[in-house]
């Protein structure tokens, strides 16, 4: 932020930045809005095909897809899945299971493989920073969830 600051000081004097809420520019980030493919490179693809081989995430699935009330369906999770299916904290969306904590909706986790994957991103990845215990719990919580999870 500091380096473009700097370059623009020079404009400074001959422009004037105003901001335009974007519903009124109509102008969206291309980046933002391209969508990928379900191809095995996308990391949701395999966050999807792991997460099939839970049984948690099937039933869940059953309960999210159709607004099923089936009680014999929500008493065969886990009791935490059950806690938080009676608590209304799971979405369904484009088949992978959301969580939803008061802040944030995060991508639910079932394979142990993707936890360690998304605590290396967060804490032992280049382009993490390596920050303290507390700043990498509180990045974790922006991205991810899972039945053990603090």
């Amino acid at each position: 932020m500091l380096r473009w600051q700097i370059a623009m000081q020079e404009y400074r004097v001959n422009m004037t930045i105003v901001h335009k809420e974007g519903n009124i520019h109509k102008n969206a980030d291309g980046l933002s809005r391209w969508a990928l493919a379900n191809t095995p490179d996308n990391p949701a693809y395999v966050a999807l095909e792991s997460s099939k081989q839970d049984m948690n995430f099937h039933i869940l699935t059953s309960l999210l897809g159709k607004d099923c009330k089936d009680t014999s369906l929500v008493n065969a999770l886990d009791e935490v899945w059950r806690n938080s299916y009676s608590e209304g904290r799971f979405n369904l969306f484009d088949g992978i299971i959301y969580h939803r904590t008061k802040h944030s909706c995060v991508m639910k986790l079932c394979s142990r493989l993707h936890i360690n994957t998304i605590l290396h991103e967060c804490h032992d990845s280049i382009y993490s920073g390596h920050l303290s215990e507390d700043r990498t719990l509180e990045k974790v919580k922006n991205c991810a969830w899972w039945p053990s999870w603090r």
